[in-house]
């Protein structure tokens, strides 16, 4: 009975194992840390244009107070003249005392401060600058996928030529033996197809070593641990459009501009709150004694104007040059991926003429390397130009699976670029 639930389970990890499609990456990227720092930087954005709006509410506090005196001091202002009556009448308390105690609240509050409602637009276009970046950011790394397995899948079909072409050389190196033993061939010819041999096993043992590194990477990413590349097909073409790719820088520079208006505001631009407080004091008069309760309130508003504060005109100068900077880099950004887009678009279409050349080409130079064999065979051709067919023959189709690779990574490219859905292109 073990034995049946071992043979099952392994036979269901094979399933799971190689039923994998490009869409199981593509769901378990998204669970991915780096991933997981995108949305974390979206979320602080959100708290910080909490932050900004969260200056326009009142501050309301309470306390309590205790304060001890060298002398009599007033628990609350006395006007003048209800003093002198105090002072006249000496039954009274009045509100002086050694030890004062307080109880009370206070609040404060902006009425009019330019400047918030600048920020508070810088908060929410960074935050959607920060969502762009999130967005593009999970294209490239899904864009890296497709193209680390279409480089895989270049390994793929290049092992299997190699073997290919291996078989063909043990076939004729059987041919070869008999004619050594025979003594119608030199030796030499032996030692030449085995060595011939010997340097495909070295490629195909380098092409593992390669191999290894691109399913590190994809591993990275998902944490799935691949032992073969995924089979994929074009579900749909690019589509050309807007760069949104530089989305995020361009919501990075309104931001700095709004950052350089809020800067301005805060340094021209006068200031309005108000505050106010209410206490309940308590203290032993130190006339007669007496216990005395009191209390006392205030409010007021308040205008501020900055007449002269050097470092705000440092910050705005400060504001500028970011700002600045941020739109020479979009213009940067913007004209290399235009050169980059039309040469890839004007790529993509001589590598689709590329592939039609190459597989004629291939058809072409395996009828060679078969009539070669057959001439070697025969005796009408030497060792090294039977073998210089092989090769050939093998480097053409290596030519045509690099191409079909360098097809997946330009559109995934094009697809960053313009802002595409991966996902819907890839099957």
């Amino acid at each position: 009975m073990k034995k049946y639930f071992l043979i099952l389970y392994m036979c269901l990890l094979s399933v799971n194992l190689y039923g994998l499609s490009m869409q199981n990456l593509f769901d378990a990227l998204k669970h991915n840390p780096s991933v997981k720092l995108d949305e974390i930087d979206f979320n602080k954005a959100k708290i910080d244009e909490q932050k900004v709006t969260a200056k326009l509410y009142p501050k309301i506090r309470v306390f309590g107070k205790y304060e001890n005196y060298s002398t009599p001091t007033g628990s609350i202002p006395v006007p003048p003249n209800t003093l002198i009556n105090m002072v006249k009448d000496q039954t009274v308390g009045q509100p002086f005392g050694y030890n004062i105690y307080r109880l009370g609240g206070a609040f404060s509050m902006p009425i009019f401060i330019k400047s918030i409602y600048t920020l508070g637009k810088e908060a929410k276009i960074m935050r959607e600058s920060l969502k762009a970046k999130k967005e593009i950011n999970l294209l490239q790394n899904e864009a890296v996928l497709v193209a680390t397995n279409a480089s895989l899948l270049y390994l793929e079909h290049l092992f299997k030529s190699l073997n290919s072409k291996k078989d063909s050389l043990n076939e004729t190196l059987k041919f070869v033996k008999i004619k050594v033993q025979t003594g119608r061939s030199a030796e030499a010819e032996l030692y030449k197809i085995q060595d011939a041999i010997s340097q495909i096993d070295i490629a195909l043992n380098n092409i593992l070593i390669e191999a290894q590194n691109y399913y590190a990477q994809i591993q990275s990413l998902t944490s799935i641990k691949l032992d073969k590349a995924i089979r994929m097909m074009d579900k749909k073409d690019f589509e050309q459009g807007s760069y949104k790719s530089l989305k995020s820088l361009r919501k990075k520079v309104l931001a700095l501009n709004y950052d350089v208006e809020a800067k301005k505001e805060n340094r021209w631009w006068p200031t309005i709150s108000a505050d106010g407080s209410f206490t309940r004091n308590y203290t032993k008069a130190y006339n007669n004694g007496h216990n005395l309760y009191e209390n006392y309130s205030q409010i007021g508003v308040i205008i501020s104007f900055a007449l002269y504060n050097k470092e705000s005109d440092v910050a705005i100068d400060e504001a500028h040059i970011n700002a600045m900077k941020a739109q020479t880099q979009l213009e940067k950004e913007y004209l290399k991926l235009q050169s980059d887009t039309k040469a890839m678009i004007k790529n993509l279409k001589l590598l689709d003429k590329s592939v039609i050349l190459y597989t004629k080409s291939i058809k072409n130079k395996l009828r060679l390397r078969d009539i070669a064999k057959v001439s070697f065979i025969n005796g009408r051709m030497n060792m090294e130009d039977y073998l210089h067919y092989e090769d050939d023959y093998v480097a053409q189709q290596a030519k045509l699976y690099q191409i079909k690779a360098q097809q997946w990574q330009i559109k995934m490219k094009l697809a960053v670029a313009f802002g595409n859905n991966i996902e819907e292109m890839v099957q």
